[in-house]
């Protein structure tokens, strides 16, 4: 998400400057590759590159295309096989093992509904969305519809497709998507040109609410905002919690315990750290967490202050079902050596990014099949 977040911050400010943008977009790939379909990179017309395709191997030789996309106000699918040996017959350095292709779009100031535009509306939000980007793959000369269609969580759906009969489908589709929370790509076959959506869910941006505005909080906010989250910091403590301080928090809060809730939207998607190292803080917190359908909750310090904190909830009566304590994670952060405030940071985003991905946080030289999941590039076929 924070990708989509600076593509759509650097045009608007390339609109202020008055250049001329292209969007590059990974719609499919075979084999193996840096960045999975989905992944974005804004072009302006003097060589600007916000976002990426790659590595950093594509991008000169697509921004060159780009600039002739932005020229000729025409889209392009442009394919890169990067299983070719002769990388110099790209003027790129490859190895990916893979091919690649990549969409660019003109993108129309004056288009309401340009493919930033909707980019636009899938961050103006903080629902799960749907982005439908519609290519055709065996027929580069064909027309190339792009980035045509995006719905949210709250009904709000915005498109540009011509052919009601795909419209429809594609339409279809996106609903199953945002229900199933998958992403996957699918081509529509007709007597006409044959075209291949890659329809994908996009949650919204993780949001990181943190109890505490001590020291040991300023490089925890500071690695969050580095990944795009959005990061809340309470403590009750007057001058603590300050944009001084946390000058990239997205929202401070000074107030007690029992009054931060009604102060913050948790989702799905809101992670927790208990960092106040206030013991009564932090549980009066916590009681009123453990209803909360939220994924991670951490508690800095020992195993034993935890232990002792669900142990006098237990006694005033609250009851800690079993599925309420796997949300819970004390001593928190993963086993990482961690003794600077920095590293302790490093320790808990990772245990956080971790259980929000659903991954095992374990070495990727132990991993038996492939880093990216394959399940997005299935390619199923409907007949219109």
């Amino acid at each position: 998400m924070k990708e989509l977040e600076d593509i759509v911050k650097a045009y608007h400010t390339a609109c202020r400057q008055g250049l001329k943008t292209a969007l590059a977009t990974v719609v499919h790939v075979e084999g193996s590759a840096y960045r999975q379909p989905g992944a974005r990179m804004l072009v302006t017309e003097n060589g600007q590159l916000t976002g990426a395709i790659s590595g950093g191997c594509l991008e000169g030789d697509a921004l060159r295309k780009a600039q002739l996309v932005i020229l000729q106000q025409q889209p392009m699918l442009v394919t890169y096989d990067t299983n070719d040996e002769d990388d110099a017959k790209l003027g790129v350095g490859l190895g990916c093992n893979g091919v690649i292709h990549i969409l660019l779009e003109p993108v129309n100031n004056d288009d309401p509904r340009n493919p930033v535009a909707l980019l636009q509306e899938v961050i103006s939000h903080r629902t799960p969305a749907v982005l439908v980007t519609l290519f055709t793959l065996h027929n580069r000369k064909a027309p190339q519809p792009g980035t045509c269609l995006v719905l949210t969580a709250n009904g709000q759906m915005q498109h540009h497709i011509p052919d009601c009969h795909l419209q429809n489908a594609i339409t279809a589709d996106a609903h199953l998507a945002l229900q199933t929370q998958t992403t996957f790509t699918k081509t529509y076959l007709s007597t006409g040109n044959d075209y291949t959506a890659h329809t994908a869910y996009l949650p919204p941006a993780p949001q990181l609410l943190i109890a505490g505005a001590g020291n040991d909080v300023i490089p925890l906010v500071k690695m969050a905002n580095l990944l795009g989250w959005h990061t809340i910091v309470a403590d009750g403590r007057p001058g603590y919690a300050t944009s001084k301080r946390f000058p990239d928090a997205t929202q401070l809060i000074t107030a007690k315990p029992i009054q931060v809730l009604s102060q913050v939207q948790t989702d799905q998607h809101t992670a927790v750290a208990l960092m106040t190292h206030n013991y009564n803080y932090d549980l009066a917190l916590l009681a009123q967490l453990l209803p909360l359908p939220l994924p991670y909750i951490g508690v800095l310090g020992p195993a034993k202050k935890l232990d002792r904190m669900l142990e006098e909830l237990t006694e005033n009566g609250i009851v800690i079902s079993r599925q309420q304590r796997a949300r819970i994670y004390g001593p928190a952060g993963l086993d990482l050596g961690a003794e600077t405030a920095e590293e302790i940071a490093l320790s808990v985003i990772s245990e956080i990014k971790s259980v929000l991905s659903a991954a095992d946080a374990s070495s990727l030289r132990e991993k038996t099949t492939t880093i990216h999941s394959r399940e997005q590039q299935i390619i199923l076929q409907q007949q219109l």
